[in-house]
């Protein structure tokens, strides 16, 4: 099979994930984290959806994203819209999804050239798979 170049190459892409983390252009990430097209991955500090805050979400919206697809952990969650106020201001939509469907919507969006940031939160299976460890 021929494979043929692709404009996304230059861009951050998700290129694989499991319950416990995440490879951004084949490097691999197990923390929480942001993500945009043009912008290296970042370290986002939310633990868990638990944790989640409004401030969490003003630092997003100052990369002005058309859409931030927040990945919630293994399961779909819905952040309370209170939290998400400052984006809906500026008019930036938030879409919540479990984490890989979140990886392959970001992948989309990026590939049609949208400004998508993917907030990605990893640290809940982390702390289930190392509580696992001590039995």
């Amino acid at each position: 099979m021929k494979l043929h170049s692709s404009t996304t190459q230059q861009y951050q892409t998700v290129t694989g994930y499991d319950e416990t983390g995440v490879e951004i252009n084949a490097q691999r990430y197990d923390y929480s984290l942001l993500l945009m097209p043009e912008v290296p991955a970042r370290a986002w500090d939310v633990a868990d959806f638990e944790a989640l805050t409004a401030a969490h979400f003003e630092k997003i919206g100052q990369d002005n994203p058309d859409v931030v697809i927040l990945g919630t952990g293994d399961k779909q969650r819905f952040v309370h819209p209170k939290l998400v106020a400052s984006l809906l201001e500026r008019r930036i939509g938030c879409e919540c999804m479990d984490n890989k469907a979140a990886c392959r919507t970001y992948n989309i969006l990026m590939g049609e050239g949208r400004k998508v940031t993917l907030a990605l939160i990893l640290g809940e299976a982390r702390q289930r798979t190392h509580a696992g460890d001590d039995r």
